[in-house]
């Protein structure tokens, strides 16, 4: 698609997962960024994805962990204290060496604040958030034309270097309506429109870490504690080099 189309940033972001190979979204309503929650609900089922409104914020942290630990590309997002209740769960994310993209349209605080934009987040976003010895790679776009193209950039990382990405956006870019060009990705499958969609096959399929079922190999464990001496150390050193690359 090459001609521009009108999008609020949020609605334009959701758009672009999809386009990306985004199969799996689980969140909960929190203004402002509930255009892109709405945006999921609608669209996911069309393109035969799982869109689930979770009962909390820390339950759609956690499916969204089981998704990725199944190899699926899958997203969450939520607003500033939404996403501080999503930090343990981030945080067994990075542990796990798992990918997943988490959104987090800011709001004011500290508290629950209000629901006006604000970029009181930074620190929280790349300092790591939760417990522990990690960083989230951080992808922080300024228009909604940024918000589509950082989409598919943001899986790419999380799959690439088997980490949470974390998309910094604000209630103004998530809420703004602004002209876009709509890229999608490649290789692609046409729809009727001509907005081009991923299709499964055509995601990253060489996850060998995943829990897909075991013939002709030995089964995968996937964990966050490491009692071994010098496991955690070596754990928390391969993340570093991740992140400095």
């Amino acid at each position: 698609m090459t001609e521009k189309i009108l999008m609020c940033g949020n609605e334009a972001l959701a758009e672009a997962a999809i386009l990306s190979g985004c199969r799996f979204y689980a969140g909960y309503p929190i203004t402002p960024q509930n255009e892109l929650c709405e945006y999921m609900a609608r669209r996911m089922p069309e393109v035969d994805g799982t869109f689930i409104q979770a009962e909390s914020e820390l339950a759609a942290i956690n499916m969204v962990f089981g998704a990725s630990v199944a190899g699926a590309r899958a997203m969450t997002s939520s607003s500033s204290p939404g996403i501080s209740l999503k930090q343990e769960g981030i945080s067994y994310l990075a542990g796990c060496e798992l990918p997943a993209v988490i959104v987090n349209i800011m709001r004011g605080g500290p508290g629950l604040g209000n629901i006006a934009p604000s970029q009181s987040d930074y620190f929280q976003a790349v300092k790591g958030g939760g417990h522990g010895d990690y960083h989230c790679i951080v992808l922080a776009p300024a228009s909604v034309q940024e918000m589509a193209d950082i989409a598919r950039l943001a899986f790419e990382l999380a799959d690439r270097y088997r980490t949470p990405v974390m998309i910094l956006g604000d209630g103004l870019l998530g809420q703004m309506m602004e002209p876009l060009i709509m890229t999608g990705g490649t290789p692609v499958l046409p729809t009727t429109g001509g907005t081009p969609v991923l299709r499964d096959k055509d995601i990253k399929q060489d996850k060998p870490w995943a829990l897909t079922g075991c013939k002709g190999r030995p089964p995968n464990i996937i964990r966050s504690i490491l009692l071994e001496e010098g496991a955690l150390e070596e754990l928390n050193m391969r993340l570093k080099g991740r992140y400095d690359e």
